[in-house]
C-alpha cells in the first residue's frame, strides 16, 4: 500500500482481504482540506462477517512463541516503513513529520513490547492442600483469550494506539475486530498489511472503516464479541459500557490533566515541559496539560517563561519539518476551541498568547485569570490551550486538581519529598507525575484512570491481564 495518493479507496480487511464498498467517506488532507483519500464504509453483513471470520480463526492454532514472531517481525516492518507512515500521520492526522516519525517509533516499541509478553503469560499455583479434605488435591491457574475483542480507536494517535490495543490482544492469543476512527483510517489499513506480511493468520484481525455510531452499534448487537476495548468520549464510553452488558469493557476516555508547579520548582524546566506537552498534536492527546497551577511566590516568572518557550514554536505545513504545530482534526474542532476560549475571555479570563484561529489551525493559546468553573478548565479541551491559576497552599492546590470528573493523569513539579508523597496518596488519578508534566507516557508502563477518565489498563502487560480469563485446574491425586 503506498502513500495517501488524491482520491485512492481503500477497503475494508476482512478475512485476510480488501473488500471495496459502494459507500465511501472522504478523508481530508487536515492542513489543506482537500480530500486526500476515500475509505470505505462497513455495512451489518461486513460487520457479521468479519466476527465470524474472527471466531472462526480461534479454532486455528497459533501458539505464544508464533505470536511472538509476528509481532516482532510487524515492529521490524513498521520500523522499515516508517517515514511512509510518517507521511500518512503528518496528512491524515495533521501532526507535523518530526512528531509523526516519534509516534511511528513508538508504535514498533509497542508491538516489540507486545511480542516479548506474548511469552510470558502465566498463571500461578493455588495451594488448595491447605484445606481440610483437600490434601490429595493440587491446582494451578492458566490464563486463557477472551475470545473476539472489538478494539474502537481514537484519531490522535491512529499508529500506535491502534498497536496498544491490538498487539497486547494478539499476543494473548486473541482474535481483533479494529474500528478506526473514520477521520485517520488509512493508517491502521497499512498496518493491517504489515501484520499479514509478518505472518499474521487470516481472520486474527480485522479492519472495519466508516461510521463509528453504526458500526459500534452493530458491533455492540452481536454477542459473539467478547471484550469491548474503546479510547474516545465519556460520552460514548458510557454507552459501550451500558449496551456490552456482561462482557469485558475496558475504557480509557480522557482527562482534564492538571499540572502542579511548586514554589521549589526549576522554573525553566517546568515551563519548557509544560509548553511542549500542552501544545504538542495541537492539545489533542488524552494527558495533554490543560490546567497549571503555580505557587504564588513563581506565578508570574513562570507564565513569563511559558509565554517565551511557547512563542519559539513553529505553526504550519505538518510535511514541513520545521513545523512544530500542525491543525486540529477538524475546522469545526478549532471553531470548538476558539468558542471556548472567547467564553472564558467574557468571564474574565486573559490571553497571554495565541487567542486566534485561521482555518482548522488554533494556535497555542495561555490563559491566564481563569476559574475552575470555565469550560476550559472545568471539560476536556482536546485543543492548544493551557489555562494557568496560582495557588498558596498545598492542600488548596491538591483539591483543586481532584475537583474533576476526571483522573487519568497528573504532573507535579517539586523536590519538596513531602509534598510529593502526600500527592501520591491524595490526589485522584491513574498515575502521578512527578517532576515533569501529565502528558508523560511510556509504552509498557500501565496506563488508565478513575472517575470519568474510565476503567482498565493499558501498557502491553496490563492490557493482556484485561484480554485474558484466568481458568484454576484442580486435580484429585
Amino acid at each position: 500500500m503506498t502513500v495517501l495518493t488524491l482520491e485512492k479507496q481503500y477497503g475494508l480487511y476482512i478475512n485476510g482481504k480488501q473488500e471495496q464498498t459502494a459507500e465511501t467517506m472522504e478523508v481530508l488532507n487536515k492542513y489543506t482540506q482537500e480530500v486526500a483519500a476515500h475509505i470505505s464504509v462497513a455495512q451489518k453483513r461486513h460487520v457479521d462477517e468479519a466476527i465470524k471470520g474472527a471466531k472462526a480463526a480461534l479454532k486455528k492454532p497459533f501458539a505464544p512463541y508464533a505470536r511472538y514472531e509476528v509481532l516482532m517481525k510487524a515492529a521490524q516492518l513498521l520500523m522499515e516503513r516508517c517515514e511512509e507512515f510518517a507521511k500518512v500521520l503528518a496528512i491524515e492526522v495533521g501532526k507535523p513529520i518530526r512528531e509523526s516519525r516519534g509516534e511511528i517509533e513508538r508504535a514498533a516499541q509497542t508491538l516489540q513490547i507486545s511480542a516479548e509478553e506474548a511469552k510470558r503469560i502465566h498463571g500461578e499455583g493455588v495451594p488448595v492442600e491447605a484445606a481440610p479434605g483437600s490434601e490429595n488435591r493440587m491446582a494451578f491457574t492458566v490464563r486463557v483469550p477472551v475470545g473476539v475483542i472489538a478494539a474502537i480507536t481514537p484519531f490522535n494517535v491512529p499508529v500506535n494506539l491502534v498497536c496498544h490495543k491490538i498487539g497486547p490482544a494478539l499476543a494473548a492469543g486473541n482474535s481483533v475486530i479494529l474500528k478506526p476512527a473514520e477521520v485517520t483510517s488509512i493508517c491502521a489499513l497499512m498496518l493491517a498489511d504489515i501484520l499479514e506480511e509478518a505472518g499474521l493468520p487470516s481472520g486474527r484481525l480485522q479492519v472495519l472503516t466508516g461510521s463509528g455510531a453504526e458500526i459500534g452499534g452493530f458491533l455492540l448487537e452481536n454477542k459473539d464479541v467478547n471484550m469491548f476495548t474503546f479510547t474516545g468520549s465519556p460520552k460514548v464510553g458510557e454507552l459501550i459500557r451500558s449496551k456490552a452488558g456482561l462482557r469485558k469493557v475496558a475504557l480509557e476516555l480522557g482527562n482534564n490533566s492538571a499540572t502542579i508547579v511548586h514554589k521549589d520548582a526549576n522554573i525553566a524546566q517546568a515551563a519548557s515541559l509544560v509548553a511542549q506537552k500542552g501544545f504538542n498534536n495541537a492539545g489533542q492527546v488524552c494527558i495533554s496539560v490543560q490546567r497549571v497551577y503555580v505557587h504564588e511566590d513563581i506565578y508570574e516568572a513562570f507564565v513569563a517563561v511559558l509565554k517565551e518557550k511557547t512563542e519559539t514554536f513553529v505553526i504550519g505545513d505538518p510535511l514541513d519539518e520545521k513545523t512544530d504545530i500542525g491543525p486540529m482534526i477538524r475546522l469545526r474542532e478549532a471553531e470548538r476551541v476558539e468558542a471556548w476560549v472567547n467564553e472564558a475571555v467574557e468571564q474574565g479570563a486573559n490571553v497571554e498568547l495565541g487567542g486566534k484561529r485561521n482555518g482548522a489551525i488554533y494556535y497555542p493559546t495561555i490563559l491566564t485569570n481563569v476559574n475552575d468553573d470555565m469550560k476550559v478548565c472545568r471539560q476536556e479541551v482536546f485543543g492548544p490551550v493551557v489555562s494557568v491559576a496560582l495557588y498558596k497552599e498545598i492542600d488548596e492546590v491538591i483539591a483543586k486538581v481532584n475537583d474533576s470528573d476526571y483522573g487519568l493523569q497528573a504532573g507535579l513539579f517539586t523536590n519538596d519529598l513531602q509534598f510529593a508523597m502526600k500527592a501520591a496518596r491524595e490526589i485522584e488519578v491513574g498515575g502521578l507525575i512527578v517532576n515533569d508534566a501529565s502528558a508523560y507516557r511510556v509504552d509498557h508502563m500501565p496506563y488508565g484512570g478513575v472517575k470519568n477518565s474510565g476503567n482498565g489498563k493499558e501498557g502491553p502487560k496490563y492490557a493482556i491481564e484485561e484480554m485474558t480469563e484466568e481458568r484454576i485446574i484442580v486435580f484429585n491425586l
